[in-house]
């Protein structure tokens, strides 16, 4: 079988034979019955290498790509049993829409939960190579860009290992979001082709292809029964082609979808135009309608890059709720009474809150329900999950951009604004102000619509993501809607996998935890509160920092390969990998560097703890600051890396295109870990858990899910440092970072060392606008305030490293107090508290 077959899941055809005659539990009598065992995996491993049937670049691309593909023959059978089951006993089903799923790379987590690999280091027995080598192989999926996606990876593997039918759906980006490069210091933006040897996970599914519309004009007429109707007519349509891939939950048989839309036109082209040699307007459409799904996050500084976010996050929506329909009239007909008993659409952050317009669209225009029962169906159906506190990451779109491309859209919006004004209006009668700040439509010279807003108006729930976000979205951002609809309003706070990022990432430390605690942990990560039963055993401390000490030997030979700068793995890895952006304070973590390095030349390393800082991370390409601050962390890692003084107290790297592959190996090999962003700022984060989890300490702020992981591991084993989001808002007032600057002589000297031109004498005043932004009480995320609470408690990191089994000791706390931040605990909240599964 071919990597492009169009098996399916829930192809009626022909399915390969099971690798096993295990029966699915079953309340029905309909289930599907065993099926005849299958070759085993090396057999077919053998099979694709014979007939070529694989296809990568050299040797090792080779054989991974027939290992993928007999690893997905492994999952088929029960993947189709899956979708009969759900079907057959009509289980609720719910849909997670995300403009991004950060999969990473898929063999080795597939294999550790169809338990495979062992079997599969028998079927690369003989071709002198190790599975470890061939994982290496594999492209880390372009779907996604950083915590946002990787939470929803992390959900799809948590739901079915938990046995719940969920359903992923993105988009098959071409080129991913982008491979970055550092040159001369700069980021510099390449093409990510993951695809390039193909996806041999994917099954394409061209019978559930359907049609999304843009452009055109609407009209309306009135049937025999006097209903007005509205038409879209004219319409630029694009086709939505649509991929899966397998999810399989952790030895339970199931396997979800993630279901992957890709754009392609109508048709491949005018061909009268192309005979007449006209071959560019020939082809014009076709790539017009394949940009679309062509790069993840196009850079929206551009009208035209808006425009195209505008029309990835349409197509995502109108193609998955078109996909979701048409399987209930499959099964149900045009009734749809009971849809929303039988349905949940869950929107990952504010990207797909267009589906509540296109959702009353598909109800009222083209199964011909009135207005009245389609919102009573969306509005009980539609879910929301806010992830930012930063009010311009909030979706909003020009009404003009929105009239012309979307036209029947925009008008539906303009109905459902209408309708819940009236209900402000009831709320706070008379109140001109409150019925403008709650609209749905921000008015003025150029009107936008609110997405957020949107979606909040139209959801049954709305979630923040850690304590004190779901907390700052009820009294700040939304508090408005908070007062005129408390009950929609609830915390899930995020979490990681324990599958990808403690099993499968860290395989020594699972064993050393398997070996103590038994094989339950990995699907009830409660269990390794035993941990701490163990932090007085000193052969088990003794084993903790052996499988730490290999670890950080492993992120030291990846540093030196991708950076060319040696870590020394007997120095404290001092670690901040996530996007580069302002809030999460990355030019702090630099400053202190700074300092270090300023120390070390005024000789001042008699109480120095050596230590190696690590920063990694992408800035979207339009993010003049972020890119700058790229540029000043390479600057300064060249001038502290080449000081031969400076050597054997610090060494500083930028690690260029971060991704999901990378952090499985740095998160094992971390011992203390950066949450530093401004208090109030960061939503959640999930870098901090999956660090955590690993027996990392953490240095940050009472900010995301921070102040949670303090709570589970007590402020002994934790280092805070900085102001609070109340302080930070009451210092806002009256900042007054120059005086903060003149007051600090360790922050004195680093602005010196700024100023001075040290990190860059041949390139003079291209750091003046960072020095700006330290110094403008404009800066709002007090950079400058939280310095030298930051230095003291990277001195009291320092102080706690000097003690080799203390240090340990709380490692081991900081794993046994993770099990609240497992992906599975999340679920569960979901799963009882929104969907109500």
């Amino acid at each position: 079988m071919s990597h492009n077959s169009e098996l399916s899941p829930n192809t009626s055809g022909v399915t390969p034979k099971k690798r096993s005659t295990k029966t699915v539990e079953s309340k029905s009598k309909t289930a599907p019955e065993p099926c005849e065992p299958c070759d085993a995996l090396p057999a077919s491993f053998t099979r694709h290498v014979r007939y070529g049937l694989s296809r990568g670049e050299g040797a090792r691309g080779e054989l991974f790509q027939a290992l993928a593909l007999s690893v997905k023959e492994q999952m088929l059978d029960d993947w189709r049993e899956t979708r009969i089951k759900d079907s057959c006993y009509d289980n609720k089903q719910v849909a997670y829409l995300s403009l991004e799923f950060l999969m990473g790379r898929t063999l080795g987590n597939a294999l550790l939960n169809l338990e495979l690999e062992q079997d599969s280091r028998e079927a690369l027995s003989h071709y002198s190579v190790s599975l470890e080598e061939i994982e290496e192989a594999e492209h880390d999926a372009g779907l996604g860009n950083g915590g946002l996606g990787r939470l929803a990876a992390c959900f799809l593997d948590s739901c079915a290992s938990m046995d719940l039918s969920v359903t992923g759906y993105g988009i098959r980006y071409e080129y991913g979001m982008f491979a970055q490069k550092i040159v001369d210091g700069y980021q510099v933006e390449r093409p990510d082709r993951w695809l390039r040897e193909g996806n041999p996970w994917e099954v394409r599914v061209p019978h559930h292809n359907v049609t999304v519309k843009f452009f055109g004009h609407t009209e309306s007429y009135v049937d025999k029964q006097g209903r007005r109707h509205m038409i879209w007519v004219d319409t630029q349509d694009v086709l939505a082609v649509a991929y899966d891939m397998p999810v399989p939950g952790y030895r339970n048989d199931r396997v979800n979808s993630l279901r992957l839309w890709k754009a392609e036109a109508t048709d491949d082209f005018d061909l009268a135009e192309f005979n007449q040699g006209d071959y560019t307007e020939a082809v014009a459409r076709k790539n017009l309608a394949e940009q679309i799904t062509m790069v993840l996050y196009p850079n929206d500084a551009s009208e035209n890059g808006k425009e195209l976010r505008l029309r990835q996050q349409y197509f995502l929506s109108s193609a998955s709720l078109q996909a979701i329909l048409k399987r209930w009239v499959h099964h149900h007909g045009n009734d749809f009474t009971h849809f929303a008993e039988k349905n949940v659409m869950q929107l990952n952050d504010t990207h797909p809150s267009i589906a509540v317009p296109e959702l009353m669209r598909l109800l009222v225009d083209e199964y011909g329900l009135e207005w009245d029962a389609a919102w009573a169906i969306t509005s009980q159906t539609i879910a929301y999950t806010n992830h930012t506190l930063l009010p311009e990451a909030l979706e909003r779109w020009p009404v003009r951009m929105m009239a012309l491309m979307l036209p029947r859209i925009l008008e539906i919006i303009y109905e459902i604004n209408a309708r819940y004004l009236d209900l402000v209006a009831h709320h706070w009668p008379g109140d001109g102000a409150k019925l403008a700040s709650m609209s749905i439509i921000q008015d003025g010279p150029d009107p936008h619509v609110r997405m957020a807003y949107l979606a909040i108006v139209a959801s049954f729930s709305v979630n923040g993501v850690a304590g004190l976000h779901t907390q700052l979205l009820k009294s700040g951002l939304f508090k408005d809607f908070y007062s005129l609809w408390p009950e929609k309003f609830n915390n899930r706070t995020n979490g990681v996998t324990p599958r990808r990022w403690l099993a499968h990432c860290n395989p020594a430390l699972a064993k050393l935890l398997t070996n103590h605690l038994g094989k339950g942990w990995v699907t009830d990560l409660s269990q390794l509160t035993a941990l701490n039963a163990l932090t007085q055993d000193p052969s088990f401390i003794q084993k903790w920092r052996e499988v730490k000490q290999a670890n950080k030997a492993v992120l030291a030979k990846m540093i030196a390969k991708e950076c060319g700068v040696e870590f020394d793995p007997s120095m404290l890895f001092d670690v901040q990998v996530k996007r580069i952006h302002e809030y999460k304070r990355q030019l702090l973590n630099i400053l202190h560097v700074i300092h270090l390095y300023h120390q070390i030349q005024q000789g001042h390393t008699e109480h120095l703890v050596p230590r190696c800082v690590l920063i990694g991370g992408k800035a979207a390409p339009g993010y003049f600051m972020a890119k700058l601050i790229i540029k000043l962390a390479s600057n300064v890692a060249h001038m502290v890396n080449c000081d031969p003084v400076v050597a054997p107290y610090l060494r500083f790297a930028f690690l260029p295109n971060y991704n999901v592959s990378a952090m499985e190996k740095i998160c094992p090999g971390t011992d203390v870990s950066e949450q530093i962003s401004t208090a109030g700022k960061e939503a959640s984060g999930t870098g901090n858990m999956k660090f955590m989890m690993n027996g990392a300490l953490t240095i940050g702020t009472l900010d995301g899910a921070n102040i949670e992981m303090l709570e589970e591991v007590g402020e002994d084993n934790f280092f805070l440092f900085g102001l609070n989001a109340d302080q930070v808002a009451q210092m806002r007032c009256d900042y007054q970072p120059q005086r903060i600057i003149a007051e600090s002589h360790a922050l004195s000297e680093v602005m010196a060392l700024l100023k001075s031109g040290h990190f860059n004498l041949l390139e003079p005043g291209i750091f003046d606008p960072i020095i700006a932004s330290i110094e403008s009480a404009d800066d709002q995320w007090m950079t400058a305030a939280d310095f030298d609470s930051y230095r003291l408690a990277q001195e009291a990191v320092a102080k706690a490293y000097k003690d080799p089994k203390k240090w340990t000791q709380m490692s081991i706390r900081n794993t046994a107090a993770s099990g609240r931040f497992s992906s599975d605990v999340t679920i569960a909240g979901y799963r009882d508290e929104i969907w109500k599964l």
